[in-house]
């Protein structure tokens, strides 16, 4: 079986083949450093909204610029192969920035999810989305589910 997880350069040229057969891009991102079934459920929501799913993972850097020092507790290329493997998940890629915006440009999906922490009037990345078309859906947060809660558990043990 051939790798989910792709360069910037690979997944461009798979999205660009996969435009041309009509295909509806869904594009999300994320640290997702310790998976809970907050994210299964959100990745799977993201799914249906599409054709192809793909899922940018922040590198270590840029989580520990967001997050803080002691994150992530697990490293890129491996939080990369846990996503990889979810069935709803069709394409893996680690971009290095803090905001997914370089890998939104190159990718030009049709459609962008976030979870419901966000607003479309908050989220950075929006402008660049609808500049060429594309389309900001911001998910229904799943309330009690995240990494942050389930570290300071294991904290309190």
């Amino acid at each position: 079986m051939q790798s989910k997880i792709k360069t910037l350069k690979e997944l461009k040229q798979i999205v660009d083949k996969l435009k041309k057969q009509g295909k509806k891009i869904v594009f999300t991102n994320g640290c997702f450093d310790l998976l809970h079934v907050g994210h299964i459920r959100y990745l799977q929501k993201a799914k249906k909204l599409g054709d192809i799913l793909i899922v940018a993972i922040n590198s270590d850097d840029s989580v520990k610029k967001i997050k803080g020092k002691s994150r992530p507790i697990i490293p890129a290329e491996e939080r990369s192969e846990v996503i990889a493997a979810l069935e709803c998940v069709d394409y893996v890629v680690i971009f290095h920035e803090t905001l997914p915006n370089r890998v939104i440009e190159t990718l030009k999906p049709d459609i962008h999810v976030k979870g419901g922490d966000y607003s479309v009037n908050e989220l950075p990345e929006a402008k660049i989305v609808k500049s060429y078309g594309g389309k900001v859906i911001i998910l229904d947060k799943i309330e009690g589910h995240s990494t942050s809660e389930i570290i300071r558990r294991i904290k309190a043990l």
